[in-house]
């Protein structure tokens, strides 16, 4: 929870506002996902992260509880030296640039430290989405020099 913001982990109840949500290419334009053409297509996506070993939030407004975006981990491996998770996010485009996805990843990234255990939280972004590379820097993580299959990629270890 933050101070504008409450995160639920979202369920098949909750398609048709991700069927809004996805469906609008400003939303999906840096994602590797198409705009959702069908309630069916917002579903999936939600069975996705519900059978996942990761958790996907749904992300609201406290004052009306509208609903604001996404935000939560996927891709979950323990490898050698660490147990990582990447993490995904999205804002409605009514609500970027009013620092809520920041507020929101916070308190996703402290969860993902202190609850699941992990070592390093990671993020991949397109060169060309400079608002997420603005949140991956706030967010103090660190980026790889070289691009991997046209990806940037971001890491934040456990302090």
């Amino acid at each position: 929870m933050t101070e504008r913001i409450s995160l639920r982990l979202l369920t098949l109840e909750d398609a048709e506002e991700v069927y809004r949500h996805f469906s609008d290419h400003e939303v999906t334009k840096y994602m590797d996902i198409e705009p959702c053409k069908s309630r069916k297509e917002a579903e999936e996506i939600i069975r996705y992260h519900l059978e996942d070993a990761g958790c996907r939030w749904g992300l609201y407004d406290k004052q009306n509880q509208s609903f604001l975006g996404t935000c939560g981990f996927h891709y979950l491996r323990d490898t050698d030296h660490s147990f990582m998770a990447e993490i995904g996010f999205d804002l409605t485009k009514h609500h970027w640039g009013k620092g809520l996805m920041s507020e929101a990843m916070q308190a996703v990234i402290e969860y993902g430290f202190t609850i699941m255990k992990l070592d390093v939280i990671d993020a991949t972004v397109e060169p060309a989405n400079e608002r997420s590379i603005r949140l991956m820097k706030q967010l103090g993580f660190q980026r790889e020099r070289e691009l991997r299959e046209e990806l940037i990629y971001y890491y934040l270890n456990r302090p």
